[in-house]
């Protein structure tokens, strides 16, 4: 794997390291409520669309085009909100809520998965590694989604994302993408407490 620069002999793509310094920010702006939270997973999702392409993972660069549709949803979503109700109203997803995301992620899971499957039989080469890069996907796709609707939920979704992109991402020899990962699973709790504390604070005002 060829990239535009080597650490200790490992080459790195500028678009990985700068993609991923925007999606660490976009952990920390999330914890924060910051609406910046939704421009800057944007320019991430760009310039990590072009590092999975180079190194052609493509359902990780699907992602990062999923991921930027996202953005603008969850943008809208939060705008919104604080519009109507004066602030961003978080809260836990309800037994239906969960139900249903995690069936999209089971379902689409196996879909996608299947889907880069048949298109790799046909010599198109999508990944080489379906079955992880189709969980990805789609766990990535659930959780921006869950994001862009302020449930508590979505934190937990990207742990469970993160314990398979983390060995996936260093054996497609991104490691910029595998140690940002890895800082994640970090940030996910951080940003839970952040939000659960958040939700339990305005919970406790009476209506």
């Amino acid at each position: 794997m060829n990239g535009d620069f080597t650490v200790f002999g490992t080459p790195v793509y500028w678009t990985d390291l700068i993609g991923n310094v925007a999606a660490l920010a976009t952990v920390v702006l999330a914890m924060r409520r910051s609406m910046w939270t939704w421009p800057v997973q944007l320019t991430g999702a760009v310039l990590l669309f072009i590092a999975s392409i180079n190194a052609h993972i493509t359902g990780n660069a699907l992602k990062q085009v999923l991921f930027g549709a996202l953005a603008v949803y969850g943008w809208y979503k939060w705008t919104r909100g604080r519009r109507d109700d004066g602030g961003l109203a978080v809260r836990p997803a309800t037994g239906r809520e969960r139900t249903a995301l995690i069936g999209a992620m089971v379902v689409g899971t196996v879909a996608i998965a299947l889907l880069f499957t048949w298109l790799n039989s046909l010599g198109l080469h999508i990944s080489w590694a379906p079955w992880p890069d189709a969980y990805i996907f789609v766990g990535s796709a659930v959780a921006t989604f869950a994001q862009g609707r302020a449930l508590l939920d979505f934190w937990w979704i990207w742990v469970l994302v993160d314990l398979v992109g983390v060995p996936l991402a260093f054996t497609s020899g991104l490691v910029v993408s595998g140690v940002v990962y890895a800082v994640f699973l970090v940030l996910v709790i951080l940003g839970f407490r952040s939000w659960l504390k958040q939700y339990r604070s305005t919970a406790a005002v009476p209506a």
